[in-house]
């Protein structure tokens, strides 16, 4: 028995063409997609406004060797008592430690920054240090927990 592919006529294996769209599975994908945007939206933003507490925990026991880094006011940086600058600060900070250059630590560096300093020199010097492989750092605050509330 032979199938005709081509040629008019009808038959077992011929083929009608279709020229109506089905637009159920587009709509089912549409709906799946419209349930996740708008069970994700409300979670993306935070509308509620929180006036947060001052953080007084104990202090902590410090480690045998600290080094820290002081960001100015004017965005002067210092590693201990020595002034440096954003390009030298990985190599001052290695320095410190007593480290050879390009080495990685998994010493705390502890950040004492002016609370007036600029946030993007913040970041630039918190940005410098995780590149550079100083993934452990602390930042220091001024010590409230002893101070009566009024």
């Amino acid at each position: 028995m032979a199938a005709k592919l081509a040629g008019p006529g009808g038959g077992k294996y011929a083929v009608d063409l279709n020229n109506e769209i089905n637009v159920t599975p587009f709509v089912d994908v549409m709906l799946v997609l419209l349930i996740i945007f708008m069970v994700a939206a409300p979670l993306a933003s935070v509308s509620i406004k929180v006036a947060l507490p001052p953080a007084n925990a104990p202090p902590q026991v410090k480690p045998p060797r600290v080094v820290y880094i002081s960001i100015k006011q004017d965005g002067s940086l210092f590693v201990g008592d020595f002034p440096t600058d954003i390009s030298e600060l990985p190599d001052a900070l290695r320095l410190a430690y007593g480290m050879k250059p390009g080495g990685q630590t998994t010493e705390r560096v502890f950040i004492r920054g002016d609370q007036n300093v600029e946030y993007g020199k913040f970041l630039e010097v918190m940005n410098t240090l995780q590149d550079n492989g100083f993934y452990s750092v602390a930042l220091v605050g001024e010590d409230r927990s002893g101070m009566k509330k009024k």
